[in-house]
């Protein structure tokens, strides 16, 4: 078979259309990853959120480093990818959780979600509070 211009310049892949998720990237290993996460928040997120996630990204792979179970290591590692992706494209913003990952937490993950909210929504009040108290102080 002889192979034409035509070919060598056509896309390997098919291109995606709008809404389409591109293919997953290969799975990387666990220091490239993280090395690849903490460079993603240190461009991508604002002071309070790079402190909040850089510290929750090293207590999870600590937390991890000593499993053994080759699928909790590949699910672990590929959850973790998901996020860098849609990290560095911006596509999490306003985004929600879906119900059937929700279905699939455990009763402590889903304390954890809650604590995380309430937190999320004191930092919010406290937020408003010292803006309030910013604008009173400049009418007086």
């Amino acid at each position: 078979m002889r192979v034409t211009y035509s070919q060598l310049a056509s896309p390997a892949t098919a291109p995606l259309r709008p809404g389409q998720r591109s293919p997953p990237l290969a799975l990387l290993p666990p220091i490239p990853l993280y090395r690849r996460l903490l460079r993603t928040h240190r461009k991508k997120l604002g002071p309070e959120q790079r402190i909040f996630g850089d510290t929750y990204l090293k207590a999870e792979f600590k937390r991890h480093k000593d499993i053994d179970n080759p699928l909790h290591i590949v699910g672990f590692l590929t959850k973790w990818q998901e996020y860098g992706q849609k990290l560095e494209g911006d596509s999490w913003k306003g985004e929600t959780l879906d119900k059937s990952t929700v279905d699939k937490m455990s009763d402590q993950q889903l304390g954890q979600l809650y604590e995380l909210m309430q937190a999320i929504q004191r930092r919010g009040k406290e937020s408003a509070d010292e803006e309030l108290e910013g604008r009173s102080e400049k009418l007086k």
